[in-house]
């Protein structure tokens, strides 16, 4: 080895001592992390790092017992007296209570049941019909132009069933579009893209004081941060429990309707479950109380007390804390970025300020498939958003700093490895 690779404060040797240090900082950290023992609660044994939660939470290690049970013993012994004996029956409405304090909600104001699309129809129709019918001129749905697929596909056919024009507006500039034509908005909390945090609070007092009602998606932030939907006073929200909230592959969304508008939410999807006797099987239609009007059809139990099961991991969980750790965590891998990347080679599209950040970092990348898959293939476990969109979830319960710290070592090391676009 040369003089020139044995003096200190060469590149290699000062990467070597920032590696160093960077590692040691995230063992600090993690030291000092008062989640950390939840992490023990998930089935984590390999030796990936696993930062895609915002897509698909990990397991909780005790949900294959549980289901096991209701599988061998409520379904194979009791089988059809589990509707009552095993619960099954009121499992929407009681896994709902369960999950209204994580998004700020009191209790009987969320339904648990059918998929996020089939809510978001629910949600935007019943918002459309709560409108009084002597405003007349209230004739635009306004949705997020930036908002995931389906939200706009749902709401463009919830547009042409209730005959109002939907308006595409970019979050930024929402404020600007309210008005008096403005009847029902559809907006995302977190940018599935970018990570991006919309001003709930903000927005949502702006479009009352329009005289419109406000639905909110919070698929990416249930279980990520504090939403406060009764505080922030939003009219219906839905949001999914797969992905922060770890309820496993395809488990069933949830539907909020708040108490002042229950009365007199009118779902597009009236199914038996959601009718006031619905063992008199009576012809015609009468809606129950309370949020079991979001009920559509029998429920997915299966899936439903996988979820009920994994919402066990909150017990005595602090949302501040869970917030504090998430953007400590995100603050910490964009530094580590910094430091382990070429230059110029990737960008945050996730905003630095706290307020106007979820639980998610994007990087662009022009060469981001390539990259992705060469991370995974070490073990590092993030999504891609084509063409070149590197998404990295961060999920306090279980995520370590020290994650954070191997995973932005990866990318710098991929980085080098992947030659640069022209």
């Amino acid at each position: 080895m040369s003089d020139a690779h044995e003096t200190a404060g060469t590149p290699r040797e000062h990467h070597t001592s920032q590696d160093k240090s960077l590692a040691v900082q995230a063992a600090m950290l993690d030291s000092a992390d008062e989640l950390a023992a939840l992490r023990d609660l998930f089935a984590l044994h390999d030796d990936s790092v696993y930062l895609d939660g915002n897509s698909l939470g990990a397991l909780p290690r005790h949900v294959p017992e549980r289901v096991q049970d209701v599988i061998t013993r409520q379904w194979g012994e009791l089988r059809i007296r589990s509707w009552t004996e095993g619960g099954w029956w009121t499992a929407p409405e009681r896994i709902g209570d369960r999950i209204a304090p994580l998004v700020g909600a009191g209790p009987g104001q969320i339904v648990v049941g059918d998929s996020t699309s089939v809510n978001v129809f629910k949600a935007v129709v019943g918002a459309v019909r709560l409108l009084d019918p002597a405003e007349p001129a209230r004739d635009e749905i306004l949705v997020d132009a930036t908002t995931f697929p389906t939200d706009g596909y749902i709401a463009r056919s919830a547009a042409r069933m209730t005959g109002l024009p939907i308006v595409p507006v970019d979050p930024e500039k929402l404020l600007g579009a309210l008005g008096p034509r403005t009847a029902v908005v559809l907006v995302n909390h977190v940018d599935f893209r970018t990570g991006r945090l919309h001003d709930l609070p903000g927005i949502t007092a702006a479009v009352h004081e329009a005289g419109a009602l406000a639905v909110w998606d919070l698929c990416h932030s249930a279980g990520a941060l504090p939403v406060g939907l009764d505080a922030q006073g939003v009219d219906l929200a839905v949001g999914c429990t797969y992905k922060y909230l770890n309820g496993g592959p395809g488990s069933p969304a949830f539907l909020y309707v708040a108490e002042r508008h229950q009365a007199r939410f009118d779902s597009p999807l009236p199914g038996w479950n959601a009718h006031t006797d619905p063992f008199a099987m009576s012809p015609d239609f009468t809606a129950a109380d309370g949020a079991v009007r979001g009920r559509v059809g029998t429920p997915d139990i299966l899936s439903m007390l996988a979820l009920e099961a994994a919402l066990d991991v909150w017990e005595g969980v602090s949302l501040a804390a869970v917030r504090e750790k998430s953007l400590a965590l995100t603050d910490f891998f964009l530094e580590c970025v910094e430091a382990y990347a070429p230059p110029g080679r990737v960008r945050s599209l996730t905003p630095a300020a706290h307020a106007e950040r979820g639980s998610q970092i994007a990087l662009r990348c022009a060469e981001a498939p390539a990259v992705m898959a060469a991370l995974i293939a070490r073990g590092i476990v993030g999504d891609l958003r084509r063409p070149d969109v590197l998404r990295f979830g961060f999920t306090p319960l279980y995520t370590r700093f020290a994650d954070a710290e191997r995973a932005a070592r990866a990318l710098g090391e991929v980085l080098t490895e992947v030659p640069a676009e022209d």
